[in-house]
């Protein structure tokens, strides 16, 4: 990630962090986030809490997926309980997801940039700045 962006900054909302590789049957068990495994919820879609809890409205979910480049990435979606209905929102950008997450809980948002800057440091996925 580029130095000097931080957590909140409107520039770190403009990261999108890149996997080196899609999400398979036989590797979704690697990405797992705390006691997390990702599901997939559609063709090529795959998914992931990243913040629920019982009692909080709020809930922030992993969405990666290979998008139209052909680079498979991080991105978020808030869960929406519509009428009894859970769904999930349109994806957000990396940076923006986390951003969001910042505002609700500020350790939580850590965590996640931390999980994503492991994947980095070994070598598996890396930020971009997008426009």
């Amino acid at each position: 990630m580029e130095d000097n962006i931080q957590i909140g900054d409107p520039e770190f909302g403009k990261m999108m962090f890149v996997l080196d590789q899609e999400i398979t049957d036989k590797n979704h068990r690697d990405y797992r986030y705390e006691n997390e495994e990702l599901i997939q919820i559609a063709d090529g879609v795959w998914a992931m809490p990243a913040y629920m809890k019982d009692g909080d409205d709020f809930s922030l979910f992993f969405i990666i997926t290979k998008i139209d480049d052909g680079n498979t990435v991080v991105a978020f979606a808030t869960g929406e309980n519509n009428d009894g209905n859970f769904s999930l929102s349109q994806p957000i950008i990396t940076g923006n997801g986390i951003n969001l997450m910042n505002e609700h809980n500020e350790t939580r948002a850590k965590s996640i940039l931390h999980f994503l800057n492991q994947i980095s440091k070994a070598d598996e996925g890396n930020w971009r700045m997008v426009e």
